[in-house]
């Protein structure tokens, strides 16, 4: 981010009060854009951006709330944003859950896919025309960043019958103890890759200014592993230096949102900084366009 300046540049960050999510604000920030927190909780939210103005008081940060899990506050969250008069440069799709247990949203979706999948989906979306009328107006491009993650590659497709009702496998001990994280996370995340693609090739297809991309952040100590994945948690304690840091998890994500180097670059996978292959089903263009579809479903519902 070196000699990056992102003055008059508007950006939005999901999951923004923590983790990953709080140290790309504060980079952004720090730049000159002007970031919105969307956060479940506002009370953790307001919290963070304190904390980042006691050290940046210059900089622009507003808080909104935005809980991914529910279609109506997915809804609730772009009409309040539009209401600000706002334009939008860059969005960046960050927030992450991986439940350990089976649960269904309000909307009757499996808390994890909805969260981190749908309710993204959704608000990319109902933001979409604005990216695309900003980057005209602004004669710059808008860049939508999704964060990832190699856990995708565990995914064998997406199992989209298991997405509203929990099946007998996810009932043994042994299994639901490891569903979030072990099989409907993974297939989140490769849902992630595939609505970075799906969504690049469409917006080529409009002519849009718009790059879409998805990343792998690393593997960080967030609240994902120290909640769910035990064992990583005992790796973490015996060999720190495996992990990365927050700031080191945020640094491929600022990347793909701001650095010139990536201008035009759209429908890739980055890994440090850096283009890298993803599984064989996150470049399955049938898949793609059947999750896409899919989502359109979910979301018209």
């Amino acid at each position: 981010m070196d000699g990056i300046r992102l003055d008059s540049k508007v950006a939005i960050v999901t999951g923004a009060n923590g983790g990953i999510g709080f140290e790309t604000v504060r980079a952004l920030a720090i730049k000159g854009a002007h970031v919105i927190l969307a956060c479940r909780n506002l009370k953790s939210a307001e919290a963070a951006k304190a904390s980042i103005l006691r050290e940046e008081p210059d900089v622009q940060l507003t808080v909104l709330r935005l809980d991914l899990s529910s279609l109506a506050s997915v809804r609730e969250f772009v009409e309040e944003f539009k209401s600000l008069k706002l334009p939008l440069h860059i969005l960046i799709n960050n927030a992450g859950l991986a439940s350990s247990e089976f649960m269904l949203t309000v909307d009757n979706l499996e808390v994890t896919f909805a969260t981190n999948h749908v309710g993204h989906f959704l608000l990319t979306n109902l933001l979409l025309d604005l990216m695309i009328s900003t980057a005209l107006e602004s004669n710059s491009e808008g860049r939508i960043v999704i964060v990832a993650s190699r856990q995708h590659e565990s995914a064998r497709g997406i199992n989209f019958d298991s997405l509203h009702k929990k099946s007998w496998l996810q009932s043994l001990p042994l299994v639901k103890s490891y569903h979030g994280l072990c099989s409907v996370y993974a297939q989140s995340k490769l849902a992630n890759v595939l609505h970075a693609k799906e969504l690049a090739r469409l917006l080529k297809e409009r002519g849009a200014n718009v790059t879409v991309n998805s990343l792998h952040p690393g593997v960080i100590h967030t609240n994902i592993v120290r909640n769910f994945f035990k064992p990583a948690e005992y790796m973490y304690n015996a060999f720190p230096r495996m992990f990365k840091t927050m700031e080191q998890g945020a640094a491929t994500t600022c990347y793909v949102a701001a650095h010139p180097d990536l201008n035009g670059v759209s429908g890739k996978y980055f890994v440090d900084c850096k283009e890298a292959p993803c599984s064989q089903y996150a470049n399955d263009p049938e898949l793609a366009e059947h999750l896409w579809k899919y989502s359109e479903e979910l979301v018209r519902s």
